[in-house]
């Protein structure tokens, strides 16, 4: 039996801490199997209490204690001032230390970014990690990056990240060669700004390494035109959230159009098994997880109102990444990218 896998977690982070980290740890080892092991860094009472309260998580698990948690309205700057020994700084040194494969974490985004940053460094000469959203679309998930972690970028940061989309598509929805598509306010080669002008044209230098579509729009994404979209992060995460705010719209819609009177509730009832499968497919939970790309490592961001589900659904996407080759492949292909022919624009994160 070869080695298993060790996912490291902040045990402490998100908004609910152990009481739905560890559910979520015990059914992430029910989904990938017995070959996974897991280091639990968080208060070290807390986490043996909650321990013996989830079945399967004692034999497959140990505690790291940790000196506190940082909070989730801490500034980056202060988390990397005062964050040293907390849980979320000691799971990312775990996959520094080699002891762990991936890391996930719940907490701070803003935080476990600079502490990523600080602790894995970079690959080749990037300057920052870029933040994926897998999003449900008609021909099953689209990975789309950046979503808030670069707000301004020149061509040559969005030429990285549909090396990076590529790798980590491959890696996480196993297909094996995923079309990139990048955003733009129209497909004609003369729409958008220089910067996406530019990127445009690098892209398909390249199209030997990527399988580059050309520009698509922002209702290209739910319907599955591609299986990577590429954006700077102010767009991505206005995109985002806007989704998210619709999704939110259409269930709230839905339940109050089918409780409004007794015919509905009866079409309701007859429908119950298609609306679930509806409701399966929008719910955050199946879907929930973003890893950092760029680092010289795997970690992965999940939502911090998250369910164990959620939870648990970042923790196989992490364990996903953690057993490819997805690093070394980033690192190939930017060694073989156009050499950037304007400066880097000035940037700034969203935290």
């Amino acid at each position: 039996m070869s080695d298993p896998l060790v996912i490291s977690v902040d045990a402490m982070g998100g908004d609910h801490g152990p009481s739905v980290i560890l559910p979520g740890v015990a059914q992430a080892s029910a989904m990938l199997g017995a070959n996974v092991r897991f280091l639990l860094h968080g208060d070290a009472e807390q986490l043996a209490a909650a321990i013996r309260q989830t079945p399967g998580l004692l034999s497959i698990s140990e505690i790291r204690p940790s000196l506190g948690v940082i909070p989730m309205d801490a500034k980056p700057a202060h988390a990397m001032r005062r964050g040293k020994g907390t849980s979320m700084w000691n799971a990312v040194e775990s996959v520094k230390a080699g002891e762990a494969g991936a890391a996930v974490s719940a907490g701070n985004t803003g935080a476990l970014m600079a502490i990523s940053r600080l602790a894995l460094r970079m690959i080749d000469d990037l300057d920052r990690p870029a933040l994926v959203a897998n999003w449900p679309t008609l021909a099953g998930v689209t990975s789309v990056l950046d979503v808030g972690a670069n707000i301004v970028c020149d061509a040559q940061r969005l030429v990285e990240f549909a090396i990076m989309g590529t790798a980590y598509h491959r890696a996480a929805h196993k297909v094996a060669q995923p079309t990139v598509g990048l955003l733009n306010v129209g497909t004609e080669h003369e729409k958008g700004h220089e910067e996406v002008r530019e990127a445009d044209r690098l892209l398909r230098r390249l199209m030997g390494d990527i399988n580059y579509h050309g520009f698509v729009e922002g209702d290209d994404i739910a319907k599955g035109a591609v299986d990577v979209v590429i954006t700077d992060g102010f767009t991505g995460n206005v995109a985002l959230k806007t989704a998210e705010g619709l999704a939110r719209f259409f269930r709230a819609e839905l339940r109050a159009t089918l409780t409004a009177n007794l015919v509905a509730k009866l079409g309701a009832f007859v429908a119950s098994g298609a609306l679930r499968q509806m409701s399966e497919r929008l719910n955050p939970s199946t879907i929930n997880g973003g890893p950092f790309l760029g680092l010289n490592g795997v970690v992965v961001k999940s939502h911090g109102g998250a369910d164990a589900r959620g939870v648990a659904n970042a923790i196989r996407l992490a364990a996903n990444l953690g057993g490819s080759d997805i690093i070394a492949e980033v690192t190939r292909t930017l060694a073989r990218r156009t050499p950037p022919s304007v400066a880097p624009l000035k940037e700034r994160t969203i935290a």
